[in-house]
């Protein structure tokens, strides 16, 4: 499976950096919107505000800027990824005996190699997507809570564990259900 990944290596890479730097400027924005409360509006400071606002838009055109560049390179990797494995198993079944064709059904080779493809296409997709965010994400704002207020950042630190056990209390429901869901497209 790797060799059908490396050759996408720099869009795998591009993925990882413009999703950093979606993340910093998404974390940007609490910062600044403090800023505006704490300086601008307490001050009275109306070009502050203004000038900050305008950072603040800035921010956040530039955050959707790169999370759409994100989903361009995350959606070549998986068509290039998924495109580059039906041509395997193309090839692969090419080989087959007639014996073999009958053993596995023509059904099951059909799904295999187009709804398991397009299965595995999809969670590549994701994981590009969600898998490089959510840990950068979680990293990047346990930072900012700490800097912020370190004693209102306990509660964040405290609903982490619930999370993950829900999560993967929800995964184990789900995995065996997709399983089903397999088994019946292949009968």
């Amino acid at each position: 499976m790797m060799k059908h990944i490396k050759p996408y290596s720099f869009q795998i890479f591009m993925v990882a950096i413009l999703t950093l730097g979606g993340i910093l400027l998404e974390l940007l924005l609490p910062t600044l919107m403090a800023n505006v409360v704490d300086i601008g509006i307490v001050n009275g400071d109306m070009p502050y505000i203004l000038k900050t606002g305008g950072w603040m838009i800035v921010c956040a055109i530039a955050a959707v800027i790169l999370t759409v560049a994100v989903s361009f390179f995350a959606s070549k990797v998986a068509l290039g990824f998924s495109k580059d494995m039906r041509r395997s198993l193309f090839v692969h079944v090419e080989n087959y005996s007639l014996q073999a064709f009958d053993k596995i059904g023509t059904a099951s080779l059909i799904t295999r190699t187009t709804n398991d493809v397009k299965q595995v296409q999809d969670v590549l997709h994701m994981m590009l997507r969600m898998m490089t965010r959510a840990p950068l994400m979680l990293i990047g704002g346990i930072i900012l809570a700490i800097s912020r207020d370190p004693g209102l950042s306990l509660i964040f630190l405290g609903a982490l564990p619930v999370l993950a056990i829900l999560i993967f209390i929800i995964s184990r429901k789900a995995i065996p259900l997709f399983g089903a869901l397999q088994k019946k497209l292949i009968d």
